[in-house]
């Protein structure tokens, strides 16, 4: 059990319900005005501000898991797999990179030169696009043209890499990876290091991560319910809190992104229930949406 201190309770509201047929929602990204999630089992990318429509249907066997808007770029970047072990997917070696344009069109397709590539997060920033590998703990950042993925953590250093956030100078890149840990990656040396929290022991269990300012906002969901985690790096260790109490209102999350002003969270996403035989979701998966202060704390 992750024991953390929780702050005042600070109440997330419900900015977007999926409408239901969509069974199991992971990504969430955001320009500040479009909402994108991704639907995994119809492999369709929604686009949502009153309503959602669907701008992209992925070409199989991939399908959509983590996404992230890159407001350099203009793209969508979506982390598209097949992975071993998901019911209702059908597994493969490769999975790809993909980033559409604002229309939901696909720009760049991209996988690693060789062996098997499982993508399940990306991150994007002014300075590179980061994707991480679920199944072998690997981490790529894209070259600047756009035609290559070098690793920056090599497969089999980690063990099953998520979310990535890059420092605000651009230096080093802090790293969740779901059973080893927070650690992060100095990118000029590529050289990784695990910080554990001030009690000694590893972060482990943190799916989604993105940062505002020097407070990294991670999703841990290693038990039910799950909650929003922040993250402050320091020198070799990591000061952890749970900065809006636990109340139930993150019961299966997966995913979070940063708009400028405010998280977003993929608060119950459907993985809970997928591997129930019959099941029929009865209400959507809800967008909960926490506001920063200018410090980024939770207003």
């Amino acid at each position: 059990m992750l024991a953390l201190a929780a702050a005042a309770a600070v109440q997330p509201q419900t900015v977007l319900t999926i409408d239901p047929r969509h069974r199991l929602v992971e990504g969430v990204a955001s320009d500040g005005a479009t909402i994108w999630v991704s639907s995994i089992l119809d492999r369709q990318v929604l686009a949502c501000r009153a309503t959602c429509r669907t701008i992209a249907t992925l070409p199989a066997p991939l399908h959509p898991f983590a996404i992230a808007w890159d407001s350099t770029r203009k793209r969508l970047w979506v982390a598209a797999d097949c992975p071993p072990g998901v019911p209702a997917i059908k597994s493969c070696d490769r999975g790809a990179l993909i980033a559409l344009n604002p229309a939901g069109r696909l720009v760049t397709r991209i996988a690693t030169a060789s062996g098997s590539f499982h993508p399940g997060d990306v991150s994007a920033s002014p300075s590179g696009v980061f994707v991480s590998d679920s199944q072998n703990g690997a981490v790529y950042r894209l070259a600047d043209s756009g035609y290559s993925l070098t690793p920056i953590i090599a497969p089999g250093v980690g063990k099953s890499g998520q979310g990535t956030a890059i420092d605000a100078e651009g230096r080093k890149l802090i790293v969740a990876d779901y059973s080893q840990g927070v650690g992060a990656v100095d990118l000029t040396t590529r050289q990784r290091t695990i910080l554990p929290r001030l009690n000694g022991k590893p972060l482990r269990g943190i799916d989604g991560l993105v940062r505002c300012r020097s407070i990294y906002y991670g999703i841990y969901n290693g038990e039910s319910p799950g909650m929003l985690i922040g993250i402050r790096p320091g020198e070799g260790s990591l000061t952890v809190d749970q900065p809006i109490g636990n109340d139930g209102t993150l019961p299966d999350p997966t995913q979070i992104a940063f708009d400028g002003k405010r998280l977003l969270i993929v608060a119950d996403s459907g993985w809970a229930t997928l591997d129930k035989p019959g099941f029929k979701r009865e209400t959507g998966a809800p967008i909960l949406a926490i506001s920063l202060k200018d410090d980024c704390t939770p207003e």
